[in-house]
């Protein structure tokens, strides 16, 4: 009597490429850098006083790790230029990038909590967000060319919220997935 296996036969190759090498891949990416985009001013100033500043809130050793730690520092209110507390920082984007600055994930700040966005599915949608990205950032060059400071610091903070979803496209599948998981409030 053939004995019926309840699993089909998987070759060591497809174990290979579908298993080991994806966490090998990412195990050489680790760690993973957290950073906050956002606005940087002293009280009272103007908006051609403001300056676009990246702060670094730490390094995480996974994207869930990642999460946890921004949601963390952006619910504490606890991201800071540095000793001086003169400085306002109005913090806007959470970005989170491998150590060869491929984007892993990157969120919008809102009252408090990071609205994490979805990667995009296609190489043909990464396309059309560059091109309307490139083209938003051409309106806020015009807009600071007329002296629109205000503006202009707007539009770009637009272009980089459509470029949170350029995530590397080896990571793609991974973030999505991860969003995908319920996430604790």
């Amino acid at each position: 009597m053939p004995h019926a296996s309840a699993a089909p036969f998987v070759s060591i190759g497809q174990i290979l490429a579908e298993k080991v090498l994806p966490r090998l891949h990412r195990a050489q990416k680790l760690p993973l850098r957290v950073s906050c985009l956002g606005t940087i001013s002293y009280a009272g100033a103007t908006d051609a006083d403001c300056r676009d500043r990246t702060i670094p809130l730490g390094d995480a050793a996974s994207p869930e790790d990642a999460m946890a730690l921004a949601a963390i520092r952006v619910a504490r209110d606890d991201i800071r230029t540095g000793p001086d507390d003169t400085l306002h920082f109005q913090p806007r984007l959470i970005v989170v990038q491998d150590n060869a600055l491929g984007l892993v994930i990157a969120g919008d700040i809102r009252a408090g909590v990071i609205l994490w966005q979805h990667p995009v599915a296609s190489d043909r949608e990464a396309r059309r967000i560059v091109t309307e990205a490139s083209r938003i950032r051409g309106l806020a060059s015009a807009a600071s060319g007329r002296g629109d400071h205000g503006s202009a610091r707007n539009l770009r903070y637009q272009a980089s919220r459509l470029e949170a979803r350029l995530v590397d496209p080896l990571l793609r599948e991974t973030t999505a997935d991860l969003l995908r998981l319920p996430q604790a409030a």
